[in-house]
């Protein structure tokens, strides 16, 4: 479905009307098992962890939207980066965004790197600069763009030069940017990785990650993990998220219409600081970001001119129609406090060194009306500031 534009292939790719009953939605297929006419003898699925209808659905969705060949769905975003990490070895070294979700990082610091493998935070802004950490032993380079809180941008066609040059693999997380604004493998990356939870889904009312890739090596590699180490969804999310997928592209224009209306806003306001978004021209990455997305997204950080803490919690505990809250990408708007909530897990020091401020808001701008949203960011600024 490539020769698709984006809009008819969320809407299309990956589902066919139920070949039993016609039925337009793809079914819930709710079983464990299935019967076998004879041992070894069926029809073309096992048992519910190795095969699914319902995934296998997601899964040729998903490959579509991102122009991949394969794609495969886990339990989580978590899951997906897991299985990612289970094909390296002790004495492997990853070279990654220093700027990054800090569940991420946790699994690198805490999981990985105890069996052996060496995880190299650093800045990609400069993509050139990333080749100086190259060595005999690096296997992969993990790219976040937009990075997880500060919206840094990456170029990935410079990255990807220099991974092919060394015969690296090239793994992009396109959470925040989505196959609609966003995709890496036409831009030389090996691996997406998605935590579908986020955007795919948009609904807050699933958790899922998901890879896909061109690479049939590696897919065989990943759906042996899938099965082999059992992190698969349930068809009840997948059904979720293909649902969701099919306003994906009308959820992502509201999103980056408000996302751009509350990141002007706040760049005008005397009571705030920076802002980070990467659709404003002071944005360091706007020329990167406009090559490589065709529009810039609902993710917005800032900071305030009072740069306490306390300040910052109390415009968050001041919001009204922006719920303070774990995750992003839902139709409705959210707020955080990454320093002590999605980044906790990063240490106060490497936490500063990559310029992440514990004063730090993050909003996920959700589809509500833009003169409301900039309405509750007004008040809870102005009342906060007169605490």
């Amino acid at each position: 479905m490539t020769y698709m534009k984006f809009g008819t292939k969320a809407v299309h790719a990956g589902v066919e009307p139920d070949p039993t009953t016609g039925a337009i939605m793809t079914p819930i297929y709710q079983t464990s098992t299935y019967v076998q006419e004879s041992p070894g003898k069926h029809k073309g699925y096992e048992y519910a962890r190795t095969q699914n209808p319902t995934r296998d659905a997601l899964q040729a969705s998903l490959a579509a939207l991102e122009n991949g060949k394969y794609g495969l769905c886990y339990a989580t975003g978590l899951a997906a980066t897991d299985t990612i990490m289970k094909t390296l070895r002790p004495g492997d070294e990853v070279i990654c965004t220093n700027d990054m979700y800090g569940g991420t990082y946790r699994l690198f610091t805490t999981v990985f790197q105890p069996f052996g493998i060496k995880f190299i935070f650093v800045p990609m802004a400069e993509a050139e600069s990333v080749e100086q950490y190259v060595t005999d032993k690096t296997k992969m380079v993990w790219v976040e763009t937009p990075t997880n809180p500060l919206m840094n941008v990456i170029d990935i066609e410079k990255i990807a030069a220099i991974t092919k040059k060394h015969e690296v693999l090239l793994t992009v997380d396109n959470t925040f940017a989505t196959p609609y604004l966003q995709n890496p493998l036409d831009l030389g990356a090996d691996i997406v990785m998605h935590s579908v939870t986020k955007y795919l889904g948009g609904h807050s009312d699933t958790v899922m990650g998901a890879i896909i890739t061109n690479n049939e090596k590696l897919y065989e590699s990943y759906k042996f993990l899938q099965n082999a180490a059992g992190g698969t969804p349930g068809p009840q999310d997948c059904f979720l998220v293909l649902r969701g997928i099919k306003t994906l592209h009308l959820r992502m224009r509201q999103h980056c219409i408000n996302g751009k209306a509350v990141a002007e806003f706040l760049e005008q306001h005397p009571l705030v600081g920076k802002v980070y978004y990467p659709g404003l021209e002071s944005h360091k990455g706007y020329e990167i970001a406009k090559k490589q997305m065709r529009d810039f997204g609902g993710m917005v950080s800032f900071t305030l001119k009072d740069d306490k803490v306390t300040t910052a919690i109390k415009t968050l505990e001041n919001f009204n129609l922006f719920a303070l809250a774990e995750s992003l990408g839902g139709v409705e708007s959210l707020c955080g406090h990454p320093a002590s909530m999605t980044h906790a897990s990063i240490p106060p020091e490497e936490r500063k060194k990559s310029g992440l401020s514990d004063s730090l808001i993050r909003l996920s701008v959700g589809i509500e009306d833009t003169e409301d949203l900039i309405a509750d960011l007004k008040q809870a600024i102005e009342s906060a500031s007169k605490a």
